[in-house]
C-alpha cells in the first residue's frame, strides 16, 4: 500500500512540476521549441525584442540567428518585464530526427509487430523530446502524444466514422444484406479479373472522399474477392490505389479547398497574380503517379500478371488461402457471431441501401456543409449556380467541413440498416445492436494502430523531421529539375511522416517562394509552377502509399481485413515501380521539353511493357 502511495506521489510531483514549467512559459508570453537542431537557428516565438537572453549566461544580441554549433544541453535563460525564465533544451544533429519513424517502420518489418513499433516510435520522441528522461518521455507518451492525437476533433471524428462503419458492416452482415450483395453481384462477375474490376470501378465511383472510398470499397468487395479466390494484399492494394489517388484528381472532393487555400495562400504573399483554382484544375493532368497509379492497377487484372510479393500471394490466394498463413488481419468481420442466423432471407438491397445511404448522404452532406459555410460571407444559392458552376461547386464542397459530414453518413448508414433488418423481422432491435456492438469490436485493433501512427506524426512533427528534411535536400539547383526534386522531397517527407496533407502544409509555403525565385522573368514560369504544384501532390501521395504509418494505408488494411505489413509489402514493389515511371517517363522529360501528348503515352506503353515481360501469370 506504501508502495502505491509513493508512486502516486512521485506521478503527482512530475506532473505539477511539469505543469509549472508550462504556466510559466505561458505566463512570460513566449513558446520555447521542444528540441533545438544543431547548426540551426533557434525557433522561439513570442519574442518582441525587448527581452535580455542568456545562452549559458552569455548574453545573446540577437538569438532568432544564433546557431549552436555543439550538441548537448544547453541553458536558455529570459529576462522580460522583471521575469525570468530559464529552461533546459536538448541541442541534437538534425538526422536524430529521423530516428522516430525510423524505429516504428524499421522494426514493423523486422518483428511484424506494428502496435510495439509504433509504441516504439512514439516513446523514442518522446525521450529525446523531454531532455532523455526515460521516465519523462514514458509519461508524456501516454498524457500529451497520444491523448493530443485522439483529442484533434477532425481525428476523434474519423475514429468514430470508423467505428460507425464497421458497426453497420457488422449489422448488415448479421442480417444477410453482405450475402445478399455476393450472391446478386456473382451472377454478373464470372471470374477473379471480373471482381476486381468492380472493385477498381467501384473505387472510381467513389472519388469524392478517399476515407469514404476506402472503408465502402474494401467492405463491400472483401466477401466477392474471397469467394474468386483473391488475395486480401490484392483488395487491399486495389482499395489503397483507389482512394488517395482518385481523390486528388476529382475535380470536387474534400481534397480541393485545403489545396487551394495553401496555393492561394504562398500566392498571396509573393503577389503571384494567378488564381489558384485555375491553377489548381491546370496541376491535374500532372498528377502522373496518381494516372498511372490506376492504369497500372487495371493492367495488372486485365493481363493477369503479378510481380514480387504480390504474384506469391495471389498464386497463394488461388489455392484457397486468401490470408497468409500466420497472418494477423487488423479486422475480423467472418466471425461465428457475425454470420446470419439459419432462416435468415439474403436480400441484396439490406446490404446495398446502407451502403447507398453513405455515399449520397457524405455528398450532399458536403454541399450542404459547403453551402452553410458560404452562405455566412452572403453567397446565396441562385450565386452558386452562376457563372463557372464547375469551380463553384467545387469550391462548395472543399468549404464544407468534411469530417462532420463523414459523421453524418455513416451514423444514418446505420439507422437504415437497422431500421431494414427490424422491420423485415430479420433481427431484433436488441440483436441489431449487438452487431452493431460486434462490428465496431471488429475495428478496435486497426483503431488503435490508426491512433498510434496519429501519436508518431505529433511526435515527429514536435521534432522537426520534416524541417530537417527539407533543409538537407533542398539545395541549389537548375529550375528545370526542382520539380522531380520536389516530387522526392515530397515523398520522403510523406513517407516518414505518414501523412500527404501534412506533407503538402509543409511543402506549399516552402516550394513555391522557391519556384517563384527561381523562375522569375523565366519564359516558362507558369508551366513549372504549375509542374512543382502537381509534384508536390504526386510525391506526398506516393509516400503515403507505402507508408506503413498512413492512416489510408491502415484503414486500406482494415477495410480488406488484411495482415497490414503484409498489404505494404506487396504494395510497396508497385507503387515504388510506379514512381519510378513518373520521374523518368513523366516528369522529367516534360520539364526537359518533352511534349505531354509524348510524355504520358510513353510513361503508359512503360507501365504495359513491365507488367507484360516481367508480371508472371497467376495461374501458371
Amino acid at each position: 500500500m506504501n508502495i502505491k502511495k509513493t508512486l502516486v506521489f512521485i506521478i503527482f510531483v512530475i506532473l505539477f512540476i511539469n505543469s509549472g514549467f508550462l504556466f510559466a512559459e505561458k505566463d512570460i508570453g513566449i513558446k520555447f521549441p521542444n528540441v533545438i537542431l544543431k547548426n540551426e537557428p533557434i525557433k522561439i516565438s513570442g519574442l518582441k525584442g525587448d527581452e535580455i537572453i542568456y545562452v549559458n549566461s552569455k548574453n545573446i544580441a540577437n538569438i532568432k540567428e544564433y546557431k549552436f554549433s555543439k550538441t548537448g544541453f544547453v541553458n536558455i535563460k529570459i529576462v522580460k518585464n522583471g521575469k525570468v525564465f530559464e529552461k533546459k533544451l536538448l541541442v541534437i544533429p538534425g538526422i536524430v530526427t529521423l530516428l522516430p519513424p525510423f524505429i516504428a517502420i524499421f522494426l514493423a518489418f523486422i518483428f511484424k509487430d506494428v502496435i510495439i513499433s509504433l509504441f516504439l516510435g512514439i516513446f523514442s520522441g518522446a525521450v529525446i523530446l523531454n531532455n532523455l528522461s526515460i521516465w519523462e518521455g514514458l509519461l508524456r507518451t501516454l498524457d500529451q502524444y497520444i491523448i493530443n492525437a485522439i483529442a484533434d476533433k477532425d481525428r476523434a471524428s474519423i475514429i468514430v466514422f470508423t467505428m460507425m462503419l464497421g458497426g453497420m458492416v457488422g449489422i448488415i452482415n448479421k442480417s444477410g444484406g453482405i450475402k445478399g450483395i455476393v450472391n446478386s453481384l456473382a451472377k454478373k462477375i464470372k471470374s477473379a479479373e471480373t471482381t476486381q474490376l468492380y472493385s477498381w470501378l467501384l473505387g472510381i465511383l467513389i472519388f469524392f472522399d478517399d476515407y469514404t472510398n476506402t472503408l465502402l470499397v474494401g467492405n463491400t468487395m472483401r466477401p466477392l474477392t474471397d469467394k474468386w479466390k483473391i488475395s486480401r494484399e490484392k483488395l487491399a492494394y486495389i482499395v489503397d490505389s483507389t482512394a488517395a489517388p482518385v481523390a486528388s484528381l476529382a475535380i470536387i472532393s474534400t481534397w480541393i479547398g485545403f489545396e487551394i487555400s495553401l496555393i492561394g495562400q504562398s500566392f498571396k504573399a509573393y503577389s503571384i497574380n494567378y488564381d489558384p483554382y485555375s491553377i489548381f484544375l491546370q496541376s491535374i493532368p500532372f498528377r502522373l503517379y496518381s494516372i498511372f497509379t490506376l492504369f497500372f492497377v487495371f493492367l495488372t487484372f486485365t493481363l493477369k500478371k503479378e510481380f514480387g510479393p504480390m504474384l506469391k500471394a495471389e498464386r497463394r490466394a488461388r489455392k484457397g488461402k486468401v490470408l497468409r498463413e500466420g497472418a494477423i488481419p487488423l479486422t475480423d468481420f467472418e466471425t461465428n457471431i457475425l454470420l446470419p442466423e439459419k432462416g435468415v432471407k439474403e436480400r441484396w438491397y439490406n446490404g446495398m441501401l446502407p451502403i447507398l445511404t453513405v455515399i449520397i448522404f457524405t455528398f450532399a452532406g458536403l454541399f450542404y456543409s459547403g453551402f452553410l459555410n458560404y452562405s455566412k460571407k452572403g453567397v446565396t444559392f441562385s450565386e452558386v449556380f452562376s457563372g463557372n458552376i464547375i469551380k463553384n461547386l467545387g469550391l462548395l464542397i472543399s468549404s464544407a467541413n468534411s469530417f462532420d459530414v463523414l459523421l453524418w453518413g455513416s451514423f444514418l448508414g446505420v439507422v437504415v440498416a437497422i431500421s431494414l433488418a427490424v422491420g423485415q423481422r430479420l433481427l431484433t432491435i436488441k440483436k441489431s445492436l449487438e452487431a452493431w456492438f460486434q462490428g465496431l469490436k471488429s475495428m478496435v485493433i486497426a483503431i488503435v494502430i490508426l491512433v498510434l501512427a496519429w501519436s508518431l506524426g505529433v511526435v515527429i512533427v514536435k521534432i522537426g523531421t520534416a524541417d530537417y528534411l527539407v533543409n538537407t535536400l533542398s539545395t541549389s539547383l537548375s529550375y528545370k529539375l526542382l520539380p522531380v526534386l520536389v516530387f522526392i522531397i515530397s515523398a520522403v517527407i510523406s513517407f516518414s511522416t505518414g501523412t500527404s496533407w501534412g506533407t503538402l502544409s509543409i511543402m506549399f509555403p516552402l516550394v513555391i517562394p522557391l519556384a517563384h525565385s527561381l523562375l522569375i522573368g523565366n519564359p516558362d514560369y507558369k508551366k513549372f509552377i504549375i509542374l512543382t504544384i502537381s509534384s508536390i501532390l504526386a510525391g506526398s501521395v506516393y509516400g503515403d502509399h507505402c507508408s506503413p504509418i498512413s492512416d489510408t494505408t491502415i484503414m486500406s488494411s482494415m477495410a480488406s481485413s488484411c495482415d497490414h505489413l503484409d498489404h505494404v509489402r506487396t504494395q510497396l514493389p508497385y507503387a515504388t515501380t510506379v514512381a519510378l515511371i513518373t520521374i523518368f517517363a513523366g516528369i522529367l522529360p516534360i520539364s526537359f521539353g518533352v511534349p505531354y501528348f509524348i510524355s504520358v503515352p510513353f510513361g503508359l506503353i512503360i507501365i504495359f511493357l513491365i507488367i507484360f515481360f516481367f508480371g508472371k501469370k497467376v495461374i501458371t
